[in-house]
């Protein structure tokens, strides 16, 4: 009987049927009496189901019939030897306030390990659901006493959590992870919630001096990636690097995390961190693959960072030409070659010489999605040159050519663009409307923004004025002449103040203000819109960007705050709710997020 019982405990325990779904619809709507007739109905039929057995302690307890409880739990202990029922037991006595029997009882759950160390987590697990969080830890504690190949310290650092002993925690969190390494990414997201982006938040601080710690008792990678792992929510990027750099020392197989910790601090913006990075790669790679894209996104660094000075694009053009003598112009490098045309036509403005070195990798053995990678480059350059209908030639032969691929639906929206760019709204939007559907959630989300652009602006003016220059605007940024889409934006607020496309020709003054660091003037305009367009759609992007100006550029936290509040509270369908929400927490000094 007792062998079958303690089966039936395994194997039952979840074994829940439509037949109980009328008691758990009782219970849940606080009918005890008719929950625990048929819960008694199901146990008559599944005597060793410990869910009902669960649920019938729980029942009675509701209608306060602790005697019931009691006789029902002594009963089962005389049939079977389940240290688990103990706790229950003794939770019922602690219910009826006779706490020393409580215990006693307890005791007997926690000494009944020296006979069945296996039965460790059954108790523990019935104490925790009673919040008996110290017994429950005396539980795992005692359990690993007697047999140390027994590991709980996952669940010891959950309880740890609850309890607020965040160094204990940590500490578990480590234990665990150290004989548990496949687990290392369930373990990072836990400790997650617990550090922030501040490096003085007091949580990043004890979790690093207790990693540091563990660095220098017995030196493992396990130790270096957690720090890395935690420099990188701090957003500390150098920091990280010097952590990275050590595991590839000690384990130089791949370059790949030092890649991914470059493209995240580019992300950021932390670009010199990101230039040392990449400049790291270039002299440390052996793979060709891994050196080409390491020298490919440096050089991209490297014009992004330019702003205009001809020396720098004179030693970045000489930079190209290096790599193309040391790797060659094959289809191994094709990546190389059209970030090269883009330089030399959208920087030097040297389209001329920028079409003609892509014809030439159009002749180069190249398959279908290669072909159409160059001739997307051309199109834009032939855009840049205001000549739309060549460019539409080559956008029309990928689509034909890749029919409902990415790159396809890529061109069908530059197809939209060019129409847009010179005035031809009503093909712009025939083509967006079918981009709206694109399997790319942001190819369909940017098709979505220009196609409401078009539509809430086209009908308030029958010559659409306002609207053209807003797409010339929009094609001088395209030129990256951003100080001639400046002034053109502000003829538009000048002149078509009462207009609906005035919200949007600030917010994209100021967008442009930011890319020229001039963060006053982007403050400016965000205001604007908060202040006169409340209750327009573009209120929540001008919030968040200001927001992160206050943050980031102004040193004005507390406003920032204020504003990351306004999302939380009166936008929470907004694309900018979660990361608010974040940024809000860390203002605010949340220990945990």
């Amino acid at each position: 009987m007792r062998i079958l019982f303690i089966l039936g405990l395994f194997f039952c325990t979840n074994s829940f049927s439509q037949d109980d779904m009328l008691a758990k619809d009782y219970y849940k709507k606080g009918n005890f009496e008719k929950a625990l007739y048929e819960y008694k109905k199901l146990y008559s039929k599944s005597p060793s189901n410990v869910t009902y057995i669960d649920q019938i302690i729980s029942t009675h307890q509701e209608l306060e019939q602790y005697t019931e409880v009691e006789t029902f739990l002594l009963d089962l202990l005389n049939r079977v030897k389940y240290p688990a029922f103990l706790v229950e037991l003794g939770y019922n006595y602690q219910l009826k306030n006779e706490l020393e029997k409580a215990t006693e009882h307890y005791n007997k759950a926690i000494a009944s390990l020296d006979d069945n160390v296996n039965s460790a987590f059954s108790i523990a697990r019935a104490f925790q659901s009673h919040s008996l969080l110290n017994e429950t830890i005396a539980v795992y504690e005692k359990a690993m006493d007697i047999n140390p190949r027994l590991n709980f310290k996952l669940q010891l650092a959950q309880i740890y959590g609850e309890q607020g002993d965040i160094e204990k925690m940590f500490t578990s969190y480590i234990d665990f992870v150290q004989h548990n390494v496949a687990s290392l990414n369930n373990i990072k997201r836990a400790i997650n919630d617990f550090i922030s982006e501040n490096s003085l938040n007091e949580n990043n601080i004890l979790f690093r001096k207790i990693l540091l710690k563990k660095l220098q008792q017995e030196p493992n990678v396990l130790w270096n990636d957690l720090l890395s792992w935690m420099f990188v929510q701090q957003k500390d990027f150098k920091k990280a690097f010097t952590q990275e750099k050590a595991i590839y020392n000690r384990q130089p197989e791949s370059l790949n995390r030092i890649e991914e910790l470059a493209s995240i601090a580019s992300s950021e913006n932390q670009i010199d961190v990101a230039k040392t990075i990449y400049t790291y790669l270039i002299e440390t790679a052996q793979e060709p693959e891994t050196l080409l894209n390491a020298q490919y996104n440096s050089l991209q660094l490297e014009t992004k960072t330019a702003d205009n000075n001809k020396d720098i694009y004179e030693a970045i053009d000489s930079r190209y030409l290096a790599l193309f003598e040391e790797h060659g112009t094959f289809s191994q490098t094709l990546k190389l070659q059209i970030a090269y045309g883009h330089f030399l036509a959208f920087y030097k403005n040297n389209t001329k010489e920028a079409t003609s070195f892509l014809e030439k990798a159009l002749k180069l053995p190249l398959t279908q999605l290669q072909l159409a990678e160059v001739k997307l480059e051309l199109g834009d350059i032939l855009v840049l040159q205001e000549k739309f209908n060549q460019a539409l030639i080559y956008y029309s032969q990928i689509q034909r050519n890749l029919k409902n691929s990415t790159i396809s639906q890529e061109a069908r929206f530059k197809v939209a663009k060019a129409s847009y760019y010179k005035g031809d709204f009503k093909w712009a939007e025939s083509q967006l409307k079918i981009l709206k559907s694109s399997t790319s959630q942001l190819m369909a989300n940017d098709a979505l923004d220009l196609k409401l652009l078009i539509s809430d602006n086209k009908y308030e003016d029958s010559l659409q004025t306002a609207l053209k220059l807003y797409a010339k605007a929009d094609l001088l940024t395209f030129q990256n002449r951003n100080d001639e889409a400046i002034l053109l934006l502000n003829k538009i607020i000048e002149n078509h103040k009462t207009e609906p496309i005035i919200p949007q020709a600030l917010l994209k003054q100021a967008q442009l203000f930011e890319d020229k660091f001039q963060f006053e003037k982007a403050k400016v305009n965000y205001e604007s819109i908060i202040a006169n367009y409340r209750e327009g759609i573009l209120v929540d992007d001008a919030y968040y960007a200001l927001a992160n100006i206050f943050e980031n550029h102004l040193s004005l936290p507390e406003k920032a705050k204020e504003l990351y509040e306004k999302i939380i509270f009166n936008h929470a369908d907004s694309i900018y709710f979660v990361e608010a929400r974040k940024k809000y927490r860390v203002l605010r000094g949340d220990a945990i997020n």
